[in-house]
Order: structure tokens, then sequence, then C-alpha cells
């Protein structure tokens, strides 16, 4: 799978999400793989709002999950799978601008109440 060549990358960071393989370089999150059923088989790809446009058209195997509309997937029964999925990889390693969101900051849990 195309996961490997981030591996390398040393702020990568591999998270389950959902079922999915989340991976993050510098903090931001750039894809979720997914093996599971359709329409979670394959990658989705996170990008900045404004830029999906230009990524389908540079890619035009992605288009917007059924599920996720805001998430670009490549769905792994693609043609062009591998070779899409390592050039998505490889503009992620190169940090385009276009790959990859900042994700919203985790909501700390308020301790429980004591009960009286």
């Amino acid at each position: 799978m195309a996961l490997e060549p981030l591996e390398a990358e040393p702020t990568f960071v591999l998270r389950p999400m959902f079922g999915t393989r989340a991976a993050y370089l510098d903090g931001k999150l750039m894809f979720c793989f997914c093996a599971r059923d359709e329409p979670w088989r394959g990658v989705a790809c996170g990008h900045r709002p404004g830029t999906a446009c230009r990524i389908a058209a540079e890619f035009p195997e992605l288009t917007p999950h059924p599920i996720l509309p805001k998430w670009l997937y490549l769905p792994e029964t693609s043609d062009h799978f591998e070779r899409t999925a390592a050039r998505l990889v490889a503009l992620a390693r190169r940090r385009d601008p276009r790959i990859g969101i900042i994700p919203k900051p985790r909501k700390r849990r308020a301790a429980p109440r004591e009960r009286k």
C-alpha cells in the first residue's frame, strides 16, 4: 500500500479513526486508509477548503466521498489505485499545501461531578 513512504517522515503519526487508519504529517490529517466494505475501501484524502477542484483536475480518479463529501475518495477498485495513491503520498511528503487538514482540537472531558 502507498502508506510506507510516509513512515520515513519524522513527524508521521498513524492513528485509528472510525475504523480507518488516519495518517498525519506535521500535525495535519492527510489521509484515511480504509480497508472495510465500500464506501470505506480505499483512500480518503483530506484537503484545504477550495482546493478540491484543483486536486480532482489533476487526479480524475478522486471523487467526493459518498458519506463525507468534504473528503476526496479514491476507491480501491480504481484501475489506477496504486499509482494514484502513490502520487498523492508523494505530494503529501513534499508538503503540497492542497493536501491535508488541520484537525480541530479535541474537547477535554469534564471531570465527573461528585455525588452528594
